[in-house]
């Protein structure tokens, strides 16, 4: 008798450490999705880009390297590789990139029915960069094309995180 009672507190324990975990992680989960869509609104944050499918060939790479694209109210820097056809070289060979600053630059968000945000940033001060494309999700994965004038599109996916402060 006295094993039955102790298996079934046990039962009881161990179904209460179960929900106690889930609500942690709805919590947690909660918590992420507040902090993207406040850097959403705010227009700061930073897309760490981790693969990259160019147009051709269509091979999907993973990024070793620190690869990104910073967004701020009044400014855009992007760091990004080029993989696939340029139809005009650059002059300076370590331009060889998508590499930019924009101040002077359109965006555009909306908000998806089923959740996250679809955002067009339109560099104006730029030669080669037309238009940025952001596809977030509410847990902040991205995935960014990069249309060019002088280069085929390509795809990158990573996600959203907090740009960091310099004190």
């Amino acid at each position: 008798m006295r094993s039955v009672q102790c298996k079934g507190i046990a039962a009881i324990m161990f179904v209460m450490m179960l929900f106690t975990n889930y609500l942690y992680a709805q919590k947690k989960t909660n918590d992420k999705q507040a902090a993207i869509e406040r850097m959403i609104t705010a227009r700061n944050y930073v897309f760490k880009a981790e693969t990259v499918l160019p147009a051709s060939p269509t091979i999907n790479r993973q990024l070793t390297s620190d690869y990104d694209v910073k967004v701020s109210p009044d400014t855009v820097i992007s760091f990004l590789p080029y993989f696939g056809r340029a139809f005009n070289a650059p002059m300076d060979p370590t331009k060889g990139g998508i590499q930019f600053t924009s101040t002077k630059f359109e965006y555009t968000q909306t908000a998806r029915k089923k959740g996250g945000w679809d955002i067009a940033i339109k560099p104006q001060d730029t030669q080669d960069a037309r238009l940025l494309s952001f596809s977030i999700s509410e847990n902040g994965y991205a995935s960014l094309q990069v249309i060019s004038n002088n280069r085929q599109p390509i795809t990158f996916n990573g996600y959203i995180t907090e740009k960091k402060t310099k004190k």
